[in-house]
């Protein structure tokens, strides 16, 4: 089932929303966070840079119920960027509802656009759903698992 959202691009006044998405993030998978207020004041700052992209779902009511994060970065093998997915998070009681692939799918379209020639990710590798989700949508592994690691998650573009 399709929940209906608006995926858009984060702007600078995101940063609040951003900010309390990635601590709720943190939160729920029992990370370490230094706060919403410390990561809306970064993401005040990340926002206005070209080499950083925030990707929004927002629903009708202008609640924001997930998010992409990523940077970009250079890299010999192409003449474009290589963009690292540094987060992608979707509130619980959304998920299974197509919003994390219309998130992902706007974010590999937006770097692509940017000349990007790869994506990567990084995924616990005990945490097989995430997995499956990259994997459904063209990432693999390049890692041998152990585990409790972390697997490095590859999509050429």
């Amino acid at each position: 089932m399709s929940t209906p959202v608006t995926v858009r691009f984060a702007a600078e006044e995101d940063a609040a929303t951003v900010g309390a998405l990635l601590d709720d993030f943190n939160t729920e998978f029992e990370s370490a966070t230094p706060g919403a207020a410390f990561f809306a004041e970064r993401f005040t700052e990340l926002l206005r840079r070209d080499d950083v992209l925030v990707v929004l779902a927002e629903t009708a009511a202008g609640d924001v119920v997930a998010f992409a994060f990523l940077t970009l970065r250079p890299t010999p093998y192409y003449r474009g960027p290589l963009a690292q997915l540094e987060e992608l998070y979707v509130r619980p009681a959304l998920r299974d509802a197509g919003i994390g692939t219309r998130v992902l799918t706007a974010a590999i379209d937006e770097v692509r656009g940017r000349g990007a020639g790869e994506m990567h990710i990084n995924v616990d590798e005990i945490d097989h759903d995430t997995r499956r989700f990259y994997e459904r949508h063209g990432f693999v592994n390049i890692e041998p698992g152990e585990d409790y690691r972390m697997l490095c998650y590859l999509r050429e573009l």
